[in-house]
């Protein structure tokens, strides 16, 4: 016979799922507003098309990367994120290179110029980050930053990297 308490757990941990998964979704919507990118570059001073920013970003945080590999963690079309990739080579802030280990593999690295955009993108970032945690204590801070880092190590660990709720 089944005891209490694992049903009780298996409940609390179906509520805390779903708050988590709510929770997620409140931040990813947040993220994806054009008002958040249109906020970043603004206060980064920087002249950037929105729709670039997050791959300009994405491609200096991950870089060397794909094309294929870019587009899949930006939710894009490859042929959109292509077309996006040379307007951002066009800027000199990307360019493209063959990879070193698959010589079928085109990468994308940042260019010293995009370096330099998106270092302004990081300082207005922290400055946002400093408003957002202004009331927080540094503990919580602390415990936000490491249960992000062990959440986000865990989902991409999961089961075919999906391991979302």
């Amino acid at each position: 016979m089944p005891s209490m308490k694992n049903v009780h757990n298996t409940h609390i941990l179906s509520r805390q799922i779903r708050e988590l998964h709510e929770a997620m979704i409140d931040i990813v919507t947040l993220m994806n507003r054009p008002q958040q990118d249109e906020q970043m570059v603004r206060e980064a001073g920087i002249a950037l098309d929105r729709a670039l920013f997050p791959l300009l970003v994405g491609i200096e945080r991950r870089g060397p990367i794909g094309i294929v590999e870019l587009a899949d963690g930006t939710g894009r079309d490859y042929t959109t994120v292509s077309r996006q990739v040379t307007k951002l080579e066009s800027l000199d802030l990307v360019e493209r290179r063959q990879s070193a280990t698959d010589k079928r593999v085109n990468e994308v690295v940042v260019t010293i110029k995009g370096k330099a955009m998106t270092d302004k993108i990081d300082a207005a970032r922290e400055k946002l980050a400093r408003s957002i945690f202004k009331s927080w204590d540094q503990q919580d801070v602390n415990e936000l930053v490491r249960l992000m880092r062990k959440f986000a190590d865990a989902v991409n660990d999961g089961p075919e990297n999906s391991g979302a709720p």
